[in-house]
């Protein structure tokens, strides 16, 4: 079976590989900064941006620690990411990748299930 994506807002409509990022950029566009998705398999996976760096994390089911894309080495910190509860976080830019990324690293899940085979992550189970 092959796994499909929706956008978890109430939404019943497969999110293909081909519109997740055009989906992604509207959403960032009305300032939802904050974007999950949910499979047929149960997985969830999340996007969370500032607009320069974003948290991408993979769940496998409800209550999962995950795993999250991360940039070893990067310094710092990056704050503005809001979520759609009103809350505002900061996180250290190794735990977070440039939104170019985050992007790429989002389309190749929902087409294939799996990090690309360049990206780095890091599980938090």
């Amino acid at each position: 079976m092959i796994e499909s994506w929706v956008v978890d807002d109430g939404s019943s409509v497969p999110v293909s590989s081909e519109v997740v990022l055009e989906t992604l950029r509207a959403r960032v566009g009305r300032r939802q900064l904050e974007t999950w998705l949910s499979s047929s398999s149960g997985r969830s996976l999340a996007f969370v941006t500032n607009t320069d760096r974003a948290m991408v994390m993979l769940l496998r089911h409800e209550g999962d620690p995950g795993e999250h894309a991360v940039e070893p080495g990067a310094v710092g910190s990056s704050a503005g990411f809001v979520l759609s509860n009103g809350q505002h976080d900061a996180y250290p830019d190794e735990d977070t990748v440039p939104v170019g990324e985050a992007f790429r690293i989002v389309e190749h899940i929902v087409s294939t299930g799996s990090w690309p085979s360049d990206a780095r992550w890091a599980a938090d189970r």
